[in-house]
């Protein structure tokens, strides 16, 4: 299987929509008449949460005479299958407002396995968005105020004298199945849940190459080193702001020599990992990251047998 096939199995990736830049302006200064009954329209918090209905799925926007709604709080995600793709965000004070005994806010990574796919992928772009939003509300050059434009993908100074135009950014990040031997390399951190363990991952630093990036985390975290990595897949990740890079590698040692960044690692083999989630030693990753998946198609290519003994033990 390539990368982009794996790359589309990935919670979040492939959405079936056209992200016209054109219509995103019209949308976003309200020239557009958007007929709300037959868009995807949803809310989305200030705090990057959805309102989800109490029988599940997002809570539907019918019409905006409900809130005071102005055009900095659209965000026009795009146009799928003729439809229109909108989220609304609110302010805090619109957020109570809204919540009630038959719908409540919930965070995304709680939220996105119970709803369709293409749903789950339209909210964590709105997610993704809502956070750079919230920290790009004044002009790095001049300090003057921002505003948002075409429909919510670009800030822009206030000052008349200044005008600097601001984009979306996202950090990008590797993550990394490593293996020696048949075994693979799980570890720790401190803050994660309890008997959390998951492949490793780090940020690119300016001046890395994602091969470099690879090769120092995987250092700095255990001590071991890499000899070769491949390519696998990537998944935006918008908590807060990532885009992961997934990767496996193969290790020259399985000596480890981990320090601040993680409590514990250790490798496993296939037989291992699975007996330690069936005794509840470990609890792998959620389904939603690309940790998870990393895991599934290393497990299955190993062993031969569906990784849904590893992720739904009996």
């Amino acid at each position: 299987m390539g990368s982009e096939l794996r790359s589309a199995r990935n919670w979040f990736t492939g959405l079936p929509l056209d992200r016209s830049a054109d219509w995103r302006e019209s949308v976003g200064r309200g020239e557009i008449d958007v007929d709300f009954g037959a868009a995807c329209c949803f809310y989305i918090s200030a705090r990057g949460e959805l309102l989800i209905e109490a029988g599940g799925g997002l809570a539907p926007v019918t019409t905006l005479a409900e809130l005071d709604v102005d055009a900095e709080q659209r965000l026009s995600l795009g146009t799928s299958a003729g439809q229109v793709v909108l989220a609304l965000i609110v302010d805090n004070h619109q957020r109570e407002a809204l919540a009630s005994a038959h719908r409540n806010w919930v965070d995304l990574r709680l939220a996105a396995l119970s709803l369709p796919p293409a749903t789950a992928g339209y909210a964590a772009y709105a997610r993704a968005l809502v956070h750079w939003h919230q920290r790009h509300r004044y002009c790095g050059q001049c300090g003057a105020a921002t505003r948002i434009e075409l429909g919510g993908h670009r800030r822009r100074c206030s000052n008349s004298d200044c005008g600097l135009e601001q984009f979306p950014r996202l950090d990008p990040a590797i993550i990394v199945l490593v293996e020696h031997q048949g075994r693979v390399l799980l570890g720790r951190q401190a803050s994660w849940p309890a008997r959390r363990y998951s492949v490793l991952a780090g940020f690119v630093e300016p001046g890395e190459s994602l091969e470099d990036a690879l090769r120092r985390e995987v250092l700095e975290e255990s001590g071991v080193t890499v000899v070769e990595c491949d390519y696998h897949s990537s998944q935006p990740w918008p908590f807060p702001a990532s885009l992961m890079l997934g990767f496996t590698a193969r290790a020259e040692h399985d000596e480890l020599h981990y320090g601040d960044e993680l409590e514990h690692a250790a490798w496993f083999s296939p037989e291992q990992l699975l007996a330690a989630v069936r005794s509840g030693e470990i609890r792998l990753p959620p389904g939603l990251s690309l940790s998870s998946r990393l895991l599934e198609d290393w497990y299955e290519a190993r062993t031969g047998r569906s990784s849904d003994e590893l992720f739904q033990p009996t």
